[in-house]
């Protein structure tokens, strides 16, 4: 057995009874002092999972505009705990995530920690395409995701492609996090055709709000650059099967750069779209 750390895990759901008591066992009960659930008014079984684990559940009722749930979540419950890590219900802590987490914590003078995730799609472990990387564990003093008043440009609640703005200085955690979503590949389409609508929304605000643009990450400099062009979903294919490796994972590989490619032309036809409907 080890000590808790000071840490307190929040998990943003809505409707994840498929992913849920997975995430909740993967944590176990040596690793963080506090697992809080935030959510969005499920209907399916998720409150009853999270009851039978012992888990607080916060609940979160979005009016439509800033702040959304992981930011409602920092100026409403701030966690008494200093460090927090945000973790999504089809997400799964490893041992040796935790390990090096243990190890490093409460060594360095970090605000916080870039995190690696190993992505799971069609039930097996993808061994190419593009890194995923989160900004998702940090000192709960330290700061909040970025401010978007997107006045519902979607029905999205909860923040998706935002980052933490934190004050000093944030290193990277090798070892991976689980992502391995079990709702099938029926629900990552349907799920990224929201994000489509936020993503076309968000561009277009950012278009006259130069403010928003100086805490960017450079990949996220790169992709609103790009995001008005139809060639961003080629491109994005390209890098993602051949340059990062797609296809070791043959025709799984393909299939999954195919749908990111159809992702990012949704984007650019939403944003055609709403720019015509807007003149």
């Amino acid at each position: 057995m080890h000590d808790q750390l000071d840490l307190t895990i929040a998990i943003p759901i809505k409707n994840e009874e498929k992913n849920l008591d997975r995430c909740i066992q993967s944590i176990g009960t040596d690793f963080a002092k506090h697992i809080e659930i935030i959510d969005s008014n499920s209907t399916d079984q998720s409150l009853k999972i999270a009851e039978a684990n012992g888990i607080t559940i916060i609940n979160f009722d979005w009016n439509g505009s800033f702040p959304k749930k992981r930011n409602w979540y920092l100026r409403n419950h701030l966690p008494k705990t200093k460090w927090v890590l945000f973790l999504d219900a089809d997400e799964c802590l490893t041992e040796s995530f935790k390990s090096e987490v243990r190890a490093r914590l409460n060594l360095e003078n970090k605000s916080g920690y870039w995190l690696n995730y190993s992505i799971y799609f069609m039930g097996k472990q993808l061994k190419g395409g593009y890194p995923l990387l989160k900004l998702a564990l940090f000192q709960t003093a330290s700061g909040e995701y970025e401010k978007i008043d997107e006045a519902r440009w979607s029905k999205l609640d909860m923040e998706i492609h935002e980052h933490p703005i934190l004050t000093g200085e944030t290193g990277k955690i090798k070892s991976k996090i689980d992502h391995r979503d079990f709702r099938g590949v029926g629900h990552y389409v349907s799920k990224h055709i929201e994000y489509a609508d936020w993503e076309a929304g968000r561009y277009l605000k950012l278009l006259s709000d130069v403010e928003a643009v100086r805490n960017w990450t450079w990949k996220q400099q790169l992709k609103y650059k790009l995001m008005g062009s139809i060639w961003l979903g080629p491109f994005y294919f390209l890098g993602s099967f051949f340059l990062m490796g797609g296809f070791k994972d043959g025709s799984r590989g393909f299939a999954f750069a195919i749908l990111k490619m159809s992702y990012f032309c949704q984007v650019y036809c939403k944003i055609i779209e709403q720019k015509t409907m807007a003149k």
